[in-house]
């Protein structure tokens, strides 16, 4: 492909990306998609021939690895998940204040529109919803966690990382952020 076609894909996904998060899936609409992208409607069929389910795929899979990248970002920095579970809160926390609180989680709003009558769309959240938690449980069982409690405190971890997304959002908040990341450090503590 091209070095401009290239650049048209990409400019798409992360319109799409952006106005995923902030709208969710049935609130963005290909239009704007594409005035967002500043790309002609010819580009979209071109590049997705799946219409509006591939491109919102790639999307989620590109904000998967925006969190990854945060991840990876925090754990250089952090001797373990005591550490690095409040460092990856703190930047989530400063992504959400920075964007007005227009920005959570960049998966989970198209995850609850659609997990239920998509199941392509269901498939590409589940994965990076899987990557996440494996990620997290094996900071944990470097810590020195067994693989059984690793998996269970990541997924604790993960839920309580995304329901305080979700009400930070909601309330406009830090606080549910912050709250979440006390707790997640007593539960690691007591681990």
């Amino acid at each position: 492909m091209a070095v401009k076609g290239e650049a048209t894909r990409a400019r798409l996904i992360e319109a799409a990306r952006s106005l995923l998060e902030a709208k969710g899936y049935h609130g963005t609409g290909l239009n704007e998609v594409l005035a967002a992208a500043g790309a002609p409607r010819g580009s979209l069929y071109h590049h997705f021939p799946g219409g509006k389910d591939e491109l919102v795929g790639e999307a989620l899979k590109t904000a998967g690895r925006e969190v990854d990248g945060i991840v990876a970002e925090a754990a250089t920095a952090a001797s373990g998940a005591r550490e690095l579970i409040p460092a990856v809160l703190e930047a989530l926390a400063g992504r959400m204040v920075a964007a007005g609180y227009a920005k959570g989680c960049p998966v989970a709003t198209v995850a609850l529109e659609v997990a239920a009558t998509n199941d392509a769309l269901q498939g590409v959240c589940a994965e990076i919803y899987a990557r996440w938690q494996r990620s997290l449980a094996g900071v944990l069982r470097a810590d020195g966690h067994g693989a059984d409690d690793a998996d269970e405190l990541a997924a604790t971890a993960l839920a309580l990382i995304e329901g305080a997304l979700v009400l930070a959002r909601a309330a406009r908040s830090r606080v549910p952020l912050d709250q979440a990341g006390r707790r997640l450090t007593a539960l690691l503590d007591r681990g």
